[in-house]
């Protein structure tokens, strides 16, 4: 891998950009969709797009024929369901009662949930103590950011407490997602991504007419939104993220998990008002914390 070029530490700026408005798209897609139906249009225009760009550069789907082929279909599966299908979903109904802001700080628990499950799953990549500290100390302020005082206090009931949790089961399908990604047998990283989303949108299309029906009385804003969330954050994230890690390597990438929540936090102020509660704002200090003391060694990142 080469020194990351400017370009590519600008191309990293605007990725945690666009995925940090990504909250925002979806609080104000929600003005006129479902959080299935979004989730839905959002995966359906990714998946034309890069499939129609893998098949432009002659890399189309992955095969079928061979063990290894049919594997890496399992994988796509799997990262349909815990990359698309279910944190989509999760995120856009877990917005209905929370903040865009705090939805995006749970985000900044990804790469740490990401520690353990690499642990056990992925060969080599052992939980040292460095990495134990750090996701010890990041689970703390997870624990800051859920409120567990005001979920046993509720019982659970809250629905803004079963929203904070959604979030958070949201981070934890991205992070199994990403252990699927790491364990996926080698070829084109486009091909992989257009068959993962067309299995994503196969799942999420039926469950949204189903459960949601068909969008009527729709805003140019929210529809304006969708259209942001499945062209920007789904679809030409994809191309930026795999452009970066081709040039850069993965844990140049993990970088941007520090810029997420704080877009989405200064995306929800400036474009929505909201305001971040004290206690959210000390338990991001944490999680980010955690993450670099688990990343840091010896004055520069893994």
């Amino acid at each position: 891998m080469q020194k990351p070029s400017v370009l590519i530490w600008v191309m990293l700026l605007v990725l945690g950009m666009i995925w940090g408005a990504s909250f925002l798209g979806i609080s104000l897609a929600l003005n006129s969709f479902g959080p299935i139906s979004i989730a839905a249009i959002r995966v359906s225009m990714a998946a034309v797009i890069i499939l129609v760009i893998s098949m432009a550069l002659g890399y189309g789907l992955p095969g079928f024929q061979t063990p290894s082929g049919r594997r890496t279909w399992l994988h796509c599966l799997g990262m349909a369901l815990f990359s698309n299908a279910i944190p989509f979903a999760l995120l856009g109904w877990g917005q209905l009662n929370v903040s865009s802001g705090f939805a995006g700080i749970t985000m900044a628990v990804v790469p740490l949930l990401v520690l353990p499950l690499s642990h056990f799953l992925v060969p080599g990549a052992l939980m040292t103590r460095k990495k134990l500290l750090g996701f010890l100390f990041g689970f703390a302020g997870v624990v800051v950011l859920v409120g567990p005082a005001q979920i046993l206090q509720s019982g659970g009931s809250n629905i803004e407490n079963l929203a904070r949790m959604a979030c958070i089961a949201a981070s934890l399908c991205y992070a199994i997602g990403s252990i699927i990604t790491r364990l996926t047998p080698e070829g084109p990283v486009l091909a992989f991504s257009a068959a993962a989303l067309i299995l994503a949108a196969i799942m999420l299309v039926p469950a949204a007419l189903i459960f949601e029906g068909i969008p009527t009385d729709i805003s140019l804003k929210s529809f304006g939104a969708v259209i942001y969330l499945g062209v920007f954050p789904t679809a030409l994230a994809t191309i930026l993220l795999v452009h970066i890690v081709k040039v850069a390597g993965p844990p140049f990438l993990s970088l941007v998990n520090y810029q997420v929540p704080i877009w989405a936090v200064l995306f929800g102020a400036l474009a929505l008002n909201e305001t971040i509660p004290s206690q959210a704002i000390y338990a991001l200090g944490m999680i980010l914390l955690g993450l670099a003391i688990s990343q840091f060694r010896m004055g520069r990142f893994q």
